[in-house]
């Protein structure tokens, strides 16, 4: 497909697909977990989408290996991208999917908040200042009832934390040759990175088995096939064919999927600071993200 402008109704269809997914994701995560230990679960993801995304480069002809400029790029992203998943599949053992989910999107503030900080031609202003503090006001509130049925102040940090290292993957693909790489290349860099290290580290989790069901399993297949293999490219894909800032400006349905996923299908009570601090950064990603109109 040809690069286009502005969102379509093909467009707007596949990101609140995407978004859609993304949201069913944490549920997933979290179903998986009563079957295997987190960061086992996490690896095994890893492992199963190697496999995929390999078959799925040979048959496109994308060569396997990184530039030598962008390679320590690579490295960085891919490190990031472990520590992500420890500490975003602890959270949701630990935490309900709706508090984890909120504060894991916040991810457009802390990676806006650095850009503006280190990237020069990225600064904030105006409206997307207010998202920045409407979203960042989001996140305290829902640290603020760790006494919640459910919830877990340790589950919500390593979650705050996840959403750190998502952002520090953007800033490395934004800062560095890693740019320039196809979408492939970059997510196969973080897979083989992060597969051996989340299987090496994952007995010191617990146990790597919780009396697995078909049920764990079909979650596992879901993680690797829907979302850490051709969710991720799909991604990738619609970034090169829409614009970026309003393709991130859907990112705040991911969050509003996250709870209302949670609530329908595993029954969490959600508290109202919840909904509150949903709304906050929902609306403040929005802000974020949206494109500044060019005076006539």
């Amino acid at each position: 497909m040809e690069r286009k402008s502005q969102i379509d109704t093909f467009g707007a269809i596949a990101l609140v697909l995407f978004a859609l997914n993304l949201g069913f994701n944490q549920v997933v995560i979290k179903i998986g977990t009563g079957g295997f230990n987190p960061v086992f679960l996490a690896g095994l993801r890893s492992a199963g989408a190697v496999l995929v995304v390999l078959l799925w480069m040979r048959l496109r002809g994308i060569s396997l290996l990184l530039p030598r400029e962008a390679f320590w790029g690579g490295v960085a992203a891919g490190v990031f991208f472990t520590l992500e998943f420890i500490c975003l599949f602890l959270a949701l053992d630990l935490t309900t999917v709706s508090r984890a989910s909120v504060l894991l999107y916040s991810m457009p503030v802390w990676l806006g908040l650095a850009a503006h900080l280190w990237l020069p031609g990225e600064r904030l202003s105006g409206l997307r200042l207010l998202g920045l503090g409407m979203a960042m006001s989001g996140v305290a509130l829902a640290l603020s009832d760790s006494g919640a049925e459910g919830a877990s102040w340790t589950g919500d940090v390593l979650a705050l934390l996840a959403a750190f290292c998502w952002a520090g993957i953007a800033l490395c693909v934004r800062i560095t040759p890693l740019s320039k790489v196809p979408p492939a290349q970059q997510l196969m860099m973080q897979l083989i990175i992060s597969a051996p290290i989340l299987l090496l580290i994952a007995p010191l989790f617990g146990d790597l088995f919780r009396g697995v069901e078909p049920l764990h399993l079909a979650a596992l297949v879901y993680q690797i096939i829907a979302v850490a293999s051709f969710g991720f490219l799909a991604w990738f894909w619609l970034l090169t064919i829409y614009p970026a800032s309003s393709v991130a400006s859907f990112s705040f349905l991911s969050p509003i999927s996250s709870v209302l996923l949670g609530w329908l299908i595993l029954s969490e009570d959600i508290a109202a600071n919840v909904w509150a601090a949903l709304a906050l950064v929902a609306a403040g990603i929005y802000l974020i993200n949206r494109k500044p109109r060019v005076p006539l």
